[in-house]
């Protein structure tokens, strides 16, 4: 699943386990057995037997990692333009209703500009990686109208609002429900 929604490793923990590869191949060549290294380096016995197999056929460069499986699909360069088309607004590209972005409207902005197919989860973990987050607005809505709020909540409110029992017996069995 990881892998199939654009996950994986970050560039650091793609280090960090190159890192632990290189140590178990020192430890191979110094003959310790599987059990000493995943031991030492916390990893499973299989792992060890899998890396000592593809050491022994191709050395230290065999355990090197090949880097990034696929290329990104929204590059930094392609990114900082989408940056500066988010900040001219929802507005600049055809979106009524407010000035706010909301993840979907920033997949189909992604569609428009990259020809790029983002799901709205794929959408937010690109903008969060990025250093984005969720904004809640700063002031209220111009439009906001406290006058027809006040009404609403006194007038309207109290006849929808379902009428909360105080008491009611109630019984846990399920073919003798208690009345109310």
């Amino acid at each position: 699943m990881r892998y199939a929604q654009r996950g994986g490793y970050t560039p650091a923990e793609q280090e960090r386990r190159e890192q632990l590869r290189l140590k178990a191949a020192e430890l191979f060549e110094q003959g310790e057995s599987s059990g000493a290294v995943a031991a030492e380096l916390r990893v499973a016995p299989r792992t060890v037997r899998l890396r000592r197999q593809r050491w022994r056929e191709g050395g230290v460069q065999a355990l090197r990692s090949r880097g990034p499986v696929s290329p990104e699909r929204l590059p930094a360069r392609q990114f900082a333009r989408l940056e500066a088309e988010l900040r001219r607004g929802p507005p600049a590209h055809g979106f009524a209703g407010g000035q706010r972005w909301t993840l979907k409207r920033i997949k189909a902005l992604i569609g428009r500009l990259f020809h790029v197919g983002y799901t709205v989860q794929g959408v937010w973990k690109l903008m969060r990686r990025h250093g984005w987050s969720c904004q809640v607005p700063v002031r209220r809505a111009v439009e906001r109208d406290e006058e027809a709020i006040e009404v609403w909540k006194q007038e309207v409110w109290p006849q929808v609002k379902p009428v909360r029992r105080t008491w009611a017996p109630t019984s846990a069995s399920r073919t003798r429900r208690g009345r109310a």
